[in-house]
């Protein structure tokens, strides 16, 4: 029975994409009493998205574990992202303290498995209506407000009226496009190809990340014996790399230190990637409108942050409208809780990855806070945390920590000094 103060719209929330974000709102705005159009333009309901680092950050495993998920991707084989990351000064491993907790975790699990799993868990959830092969063609509009959406369905346009609608619809939101919501560009001066292996062994079973200064690459096990293996050049090579793409990948990814035995691996799916992915972010509300996920804001692929960004974004959006939505508050009042936010938990991540961006060498603060996690397990660690999205730059790079990394570094010198007497010659 429609609620009274429902009186007038087909549904409460009405969301655009029914990807990681969107499927993920749905769930926890149902459960919060909200009654949710779920939109999704692609008419197969096992559709994924194909270009993702397919790893979940540990900033994620709470949505996770609120979403009740952790059971079935333990089952469908996800693999616990604990990872290493080589450096000019060797690798930096982070490890549990002796005698301290174990370090946090997500997951690396490919989309084709984890697309297909939240959008069934989503379709399954009471209040939510799935509604494949809709794709929003326009904005309904009333005084500046948005008030619903026109999509086009297999059974022609439809008009579908909410207080709220949500674009989860992707970095190209066409939501974002009707509401007039423009994107700030950063631009991204690496460009990026990966490819999926089997039976490609890694040392102890997890994920490397190999930052050579400007150049990246990263390899992650995933489920089904399906390793994730990306490159990421400065664009100054992109011209020689696309000559002999798939030689030129092989090739990079042989010379890397410690190499993944690439050659005895299978190849699974072809080599893909972007030569252009700008980072942007869009200010994630509008009057009746909000934005997760990457419609909101896109982070460098490198980093591996926007599938765990895009949960924390939905969970964030539940949290602060869910009463609102169902006409138990105000509307506008809840947007602005949700967008306050998003910039705090988000901004200084995003500005600091804008600017690495560039693809530059590290920095005197990055080249002090990676030689000090290669030398010294807190401090790997505290790398981890930051790695992981479960601090921000402020904790990451607070003074105690920048006096910490110094001090391992001094000593790391005077240990690799030679004695007094041999440091100099004569009489």
């Amino acid at each position: 029975m429609t609620k009274p103060e429902s009186a007038g719209y087909d549904y409460d929330v009405v969301i655009s994409g029914a990807g990681l974000a969107g499927s993920a709102a749905a769930i926890l705005l149902a459960r919060r009493g909200v009654r949710v159009a779920l939109l999704e333009r692609r008419s197969d309901p096992e559709a994924y998205k194909v270009l993702c680092t397919h790893s979940l950050t540990a900033n994620a495993y709470p949505v996770l574990d609120e979403l009740g998920l952790i059971p079935a991707l333990e089952k469908a084989g996800a693999v616990r992202n604990h990872a290493r990351w080589y450096t000019r000064w060797g690798w930096i491993e982070p490890r549990a303290a002796p005698t301290g907790p174990e370090l946090p975790y997500a997951y690396n699990v490919r989309r084709s498995t984890l697309d297909p799993l939240i959008r069934s868990r989503a379709a399954e959830t009471p209040g939510v209506d799935l509604l494949l092969g809709h794709q929003v063609t326009g904005l309904v509009r009333e005084a500046g407000r948005t008030l619903g959406v026109r999509a086009s369905t297999p059974q022609g346009e439809r008009e579908i009226r909410a207080r709220l609608v949500v674009g989860a619809d992707g970095k190209d939101s066409a939501v974002a496009k009707f509401a007039g919501m423009p994107a700030r560009l950063y631009e991204n001066t690496r460009f990026g190809y990966l490819a999926h292996f089997r039976n490609l062994p890694l040392p102890d079973g997890i994920s490397h990340a190999w930052f050579l200064e400007p150049d990246l690459a990263y390899a992650f096990p995933n489920d089904d014996g399906v390793t994730v293996v990306a490159v990421l050049p400065d664009k100054k090579r992109l011209p020689a790399f696309r000559e002999d793409l798939e030689g030129s990948f092989l090739a990079f990814v042989r010379a890397l230190p410690e190499a993944p035995p690439i050659d005895s691996a299978e190849r699974v799916t072809k080599i893909t990637g972007t030569v252009d992915y700008p980072l942007h972010s869009r200010k994630p509300t509008a009057p009746g409108v909000a934005l997760i996920g990457d419609a909101a804001l896109t982070g460098d692929p490198l980093w591996g942050v926007g599938c765990g960004w895009a949960l924390q974004s939905a969970q964030w959006l539940a949290e602060a409208v869910s009463s609102a939505a169902t006409g138990r508050g105000d509307l506008d009042r809840s947007l602005v809780v949700y967008a306050r936010k998003h910039r705090r938990r988000l901004r200084g991540h995003q500005y600091l990855a804008a600017d690495f961006a560039k693809a530059r060498p590290f920095n005197p603060i990055e080249r002090l806070m990676f030689s000090a996690a290669a030398r010294d397990e807190s401090a790997a660690r505290h790398m981890h945390l930051f790695a992981s999205r479960l601090i921000g730059p402020l904790r990451f790079l607070n003074p105690a920590a920048l006096a910490k990394a110094s001090a391992v570094n001094i000593k790391h010198r005077r240990a690799a000094a030679p004695p007094a007497h041999l440091s100099h010659t004569g009489s």
